[in-house]
């Protein structure tokens, strides 16, 4: 496709990350619903010319349902072993709706260290390019049976994916990253607690105003606050990457961010 690729960035190319409270109901089971929207938009999407990588938070809080504990394990062995099983089934989930769609999708499992070593990091991009080549729709999460990061990190630098959203967004040189959260987008003021509080459209540079608007962290279910995915955005738009934070529950403004129009908080790439 001619003039896919510019400014080193591949136009047609988004990722697309999801928070556990997208994937999961107010009860903590798999909001079913939710995953058939998804794969639906997204497929949609991948038709009309898009390539397209899912970055799925979810595993632990699948797992813990599965396992039947009652609630998100304290433990990290626990956290790990809940991992392992919500994984299983959360990528069972997203391979049924997908293949309602009549769409192939891949599994990704990464760590931190992985976009560190020059020689992984070739290799992984390698593997993200052939795959969107041959049509596949990459789900990427972080391995969290293995690493402890995402799970347990002092200020969650890979909160509930947010940051690991980013880094993939940057390894495939997307044009777009989308963050489907549990809120519409970054207010002035903390719509929980503010009922006048307005959705900021378009934010040029992130800063420490920016910053304190954010708050602490998001739901109970999931781990990334809004200050996770603010440094996710500044990781993608220093790259010149245009990232948006919406809401997850309406997954069809995904149709409207591909065509470039105002959904949630746009925070603009810089030209780089």
């Amino acid at each position: 496709q001619v003039g896919v690729y510019d400014m080193g960035l591949y136009q047609n190319r988004i990722v697309v990350k999801v928070g556990t409270s997208t994937l999961t109901n107010e009860r903590g089971k798999s909001d079913l619903r939710s995953f058939d929207r998804l794969a639906c938009v997204l497929s949609d999407i991948q038709n009309m010319g898009g390539e397209v990588i899912l970055v799925s938070s979810g595993a632990i809080a699948i797992g813990t349902n599965k396992l039947k504990m009652g609630e998100r394990p304290a433990t990290m062995r626990k956290k790990q072993a809940a991992a392992a099983v919500g994984q299983c089934e959360m990528m069972f989930l997203y391979d049924k709706f997908f293949s309602d769609y009549d769409k192939t999708i891949a599994q990704i499992l990464l760590n931190a260290e992985d976009v560190e070593q020059e020689e992984k990091k070739e290799n992984l991009t390698n593997t993200f390019d052939t795959l969107l080549e041959m049509g596949v729709i990459p789900v990427v999460n972080e391995n969290d049976s293995v690493s402890y990061t995402e799970i347990e990190s002092e200020d969650r630098l890979f909160g509930d994916n947010d940051m690991l959203s980013a880094v993939a967004a940057v390894l495939c040189r997307a044009k777009r990253l989308i963050i489907l959260s549990d809120i519409n987008g970054l207010y002035d003021a903390d719509p929980r607690f503010c009922p006048h509080a307005s959705l900021i459209n378009r934010i040029e540079k992130i800063d420490e105003t920016v910053y304190t608007l954010a708050g602490g962290a998001g739901s109970k279910r999931g781990t990334g606050g809004m200050k996770t995915k603010l440094r996710a955005a500044e990781m993608a738009i220093a790259q010149g990457i245009d990232t948006i934070i919406t809401n997850g529950k309406a997954p069809e403004a995904l149709y409207e961010i591909v065509k470039g129009n105002s959904v949630g908080t746009l925070f603009a790439g810089k030209t780089v």
